[in-house]
């Protein structure tokens, strides 16, 4: 895969010199040097960590570049090349759009067929830190640790000893730093950058779970050695990114005089809290408002369960009354009140140390009323199954035990039970799964299918509780959303 270099009407490090001078990039790309290798090439990362990443060399002098691997789009790759890797990011504030051309990104690389030039970075000593943004199902864990069922990691697991790359992310990532290990065994922090309860410490255990499987002959001597050559801050990542449109496209070419062929769309609002547990040198983030803390956790859960909780629970919700975007579902009579409700709902179940769960569901309003995001339910919908295990279930646990009422969750589940069934446009991996849960007639025993096929029988187990989500249901039907 060749860089064929930009059009002449398209963006690129040639035809920079025709943007708007307030649109061009603050940083000289090719001043820079990959010391960050980042997993998972989308819209998030080159709207989040990309961004926090290009402010910190530029406030700091230090060339600190991103070399961005896709695991599986070798379209975007090729796109982000022919454009010397440079992108629009456009913030839409409620007064307007505020575009910006951005140039952190040094590198974009296919996992598979740039095997090579990827081992070679990740066994590179001026390479410190890697980061992912792969979604939940890229980590392979189940309970905290490696799925060894897992059809694609156990074929990697079976081919460790063969020349041919892995083909999953934790695979690959597992091979690098055993070769890192085997030769210059210098120190590297892997930093998940998902929408996860602990994810540095789910990362650490799958990846430490795959090399202890492998093949290899030296994997105990490896494991020794990244017990303190390598660490796994835990983060919080927080930045509303909707899928790129058309319509956006369109506007960034009006904006650049240029073509953009992946320019990327954000809320306002950012945050990054860091654990600072780093093994090496990092970019200095905090100089563009990263907060480093030594745990994360409060905030972790701050997020999973306020913003991204009511997130699913309006786009479930959403969906059923007719509405396609968030802002349009908290126009709604239910929509704000929804969110107020179910974030006061679990504010009791988050631990100390975090933010005030009354003023961050205040912010939680003011982003979702936002008419400029036009954040796509159907988007945030999709993976139900890995989400809601993670951003209902443990507060549901938590309430129910002590006793505590749980009308909010309950109908969020009841949304989320009528997108399991069969043709009604959300996708999940275990969609086939959940829609042969649906029982006829009979709508209690369909959410205690569900429930048991999420990984909750306990919860499938409570009468009261399936037996209310159930009586939500008709309504929903309806298109009628009750708070």
């Amino acid at each position: 895969m060749t860089t064929t270099g930009p059009h002449p009407r398209t963006l690129g490090r040639a035809t920079a010199h025709r943007l708007p001078p307030a649109l061009r990039p603050a940083l000289d790309a090719g001043a820079l040097r990959t010391r960050v290798l980042h997993i998972g090439l989308g819209a998030f990362h080159r709207a989040h960590q990309a961004l926090y990443t290009e402010n910190a060399a530029l406030r700091s002098g230090e060339p600190w570049g991103i070399t961005a691997i896709a695991p599986r789009s070798v379209d975007t790759v090729r796109a982000l090349r022919a454009q010397d890797c440079l992108y629009t990011l456009t913030e839409h504030h409620p007064e307007g759009p505020r575009p910006r051309v951005l140039s952190a990104l040094t590198g974009a690389l296919a996992m598979t067929e740039d095997a090579g030039r990827i081992d070679a970075l990740l066994t590179d000593p001026e390479v410190t830190v890697v980061t992912l943004t792969v979604t939940e199902k890229g980590y392979h864990a189940r309970g905290g640790t490696l799925d060894r069922t897992d059809p694609a990691i156990a074929a990697d697991l079976a081919a460790t000893a063969d020349p041919a790359p892995a083909r999953t992310v934790i695979g690959r990532l597992a091979a690098g730093l055993a070769a890192r290990m085997r030769t210059t065994g210098a120190p590297i922090s892997v930093v998940s950058c998902d929408n996860m309860a602990g994810n540095g410490a789910v990362l650490g255990a799958v990846v430490r779970a795959f090399t202890e499987a492998g093949g290899w002959p030296d994997r105990h001597t490896v494991l020794e050695r990244m017990a303190s050559a390598v660490t796994f801050p835990g983060t919080v990542v927080d930045r509303i990114v909707p899928a790129t449109t058309p319509a956006d496209r369109a506007a960034a070419a009006a904006a650049l005089g240029l073509a953009d062929a992946l320019p990327v769309t954000a809320e306002p609002y950012r945050q990054w809290v860091l654990q600072d547990t780093f093994a090496a040198p990092r970019p200095p983030w905090e100089h563009d408002g990263a907060l480093f803390v030594a745990d994360p956790a409060p905030y972790q859960l701050t997020k999973l369960r306020l913003l991204n909780g009511s997130h699913s629970a309006l786009a479930y919700l959403g969906l059923a009354a007719g509405a396609t975007t968030i802002d349009g579902a908290l126009a709604t009579d239910w929509g704000e009140p929804l969110v107020r409700a179910l974030c006061a709902e679990v504010a009791g179940t988050l631990p100390p140390g975090g933010p005030d769960p009354a003023a961050y569901t205040e912010a939680l309003v003011t982003r979702f009323r936002n008419p400029a995001i036009g954040h796509r339910l159907r988007q945030i919908g999709s993976d139900g199954s890995l989400k809601i295990p993670e951003r209902w279930l443990p507060a549901l646990r938590t309430l129910r035990a002590a006793g505590t009422a749980t009308p909010a969750l309950e109908l969020a589940l009841a949304g989320w039970v009528l997108t399991t069934r069969a043709g009604a446009g959300t996708t999940d991996p275990a969609a086939t799964t959940l829609a042969a849960q649906h029982l006829p007639d009979d709508p209690t025993g369909t959410v205690r299918a569900l429930l048991t096929a999420l990984g909750a029988p306990d919860l499938a187990g409570d009468q009261e509780l399936t037996a209310a989500v159930a009586a939500r249901l008709p309504a929903l039907r309806a298109g009628r959303v009750e708070i």
